[in-house]
């Protein structure tokens, strides 16, 4: 690996246009088993919504074996295989309005070569700045993490084993088994081709997971939901970070402890009460 020419990619710019469109935004509420007739024109989008926006548009032909875009074009070309989400840090400035135009200036902030017990890693961190009404509404920073390809067998992308977290005996709980048609939807409204979420053969015999992977991106809103219903007012900022996959048909455990009148620590938990996502949120003061 050239780590080298990887480190060339960083200050690499992309602009994208969208539109905070209704539709969408009631497409995600009705996943998220919430009325899509309250999501209206003019008001603001709720926090953490803002994931519907901006889907790939990469042609078909342009698209990679695993489903996503293939790297070299924004992306920095890293020789391996498998990409997995690891974590986001999300600042809501101000609220943007349902309806409106947006744009998203991404910028890769970091490349980052590992080595980890399953071998060959590289972190890369890309920041994305989210503009309406002629301000940054949106900031995110995102840490995708690649990873070489998978031993033989469903095996290969265990991730080792860890302590059982501490959440505390008086934080609420909620249950909820992700399901295939949950998967598929999150990917369609997202637009997200990675195929792990939505092709089994693929998932376990590519990339040697046991089952479909949950997107990261389901477990994010849910939690930064949850936290929503703990803190007052608006939410000010959600911190996320990836520990383990989680898995179609497995019951995962959401817990959300208010540490302060603020401020709430937030956990995911898989079926062996096992780490697998851990948050902070903050409301607006």
């Amino acid at each position: 690996m050239d780590e080298a020419a990887l480190r060339d990619w960083i200050g690499r710019e992309a602009v994208a246009e969208d539109e905070a469109s209704p539709v969408l935004l009631r497409r995600l509420a009705a996943l998220l088993d919430q009325d899509p007739g309250l999501i209206r024109r003019g008001a603001p989008m709720p926090e953490g919504w803002h994931v519907v926006l901006f889907g790939p548009l990469a042609r078909q032909s342009a698209l990679g074996p695993d489903g996503h875009p293939a790297k070299g074009d924004f992306l920095p070309p890293v020789p391996l295989p498998r990409r997995m989400f690891a974590g986001r840090r999300t600042w809501f400035v101000a609220p943007v309005e349902i309806g409106s135009e947006v744009r998203r200036v991404s910028r890769i902030a970091a490349i980052t070569p590992k080595q980890g017990r399953s071998g060959a890693m590289v972190f890369v961190t890309i920041r994305h700045g989210i503009e309406s009404g002629g301000r940054e509404c949106v900031v995110e920073e995102q840490d995708l993490v690649f990873r070489d390809a998978a031993p033989a067998g469903p095996s290969g992308a265990a991730a080792p084993e860890a302590a059982p977290p501490a959440v505390p005996e008086e934080a609420t709980r909620e249950v909820f088994t992700p399901d295939p048609v949950l998967l598929f939807r999150y990917s369609a409204v997202t637009n997200n081709g990675h195929r792990i979420h939505y092709d089994s053969d693929y998932a376990t015999g590519a990339e040697g997971y046991p089952a479909l992977v949950v997107n990261g991106g389901i477990t994010t809103t849910r939690l930064t939901e949850l936290a929503k219903r703990h803190l007052p007012g608006r939410l000010r900022s959600v911190t996320t970070r990836a520990g383990r996959p989680l898995f179609v048909g497995r019951p995962v455990t959401l817990a959300c402890h208010a540490e302060t009148l603020g401020r709430a620590r937030l956990w995911a938990l898989d079926a062996a009460g096992r780490l697998a996502f851990e948050c902070l949120a903050e409301a607006a003061a």
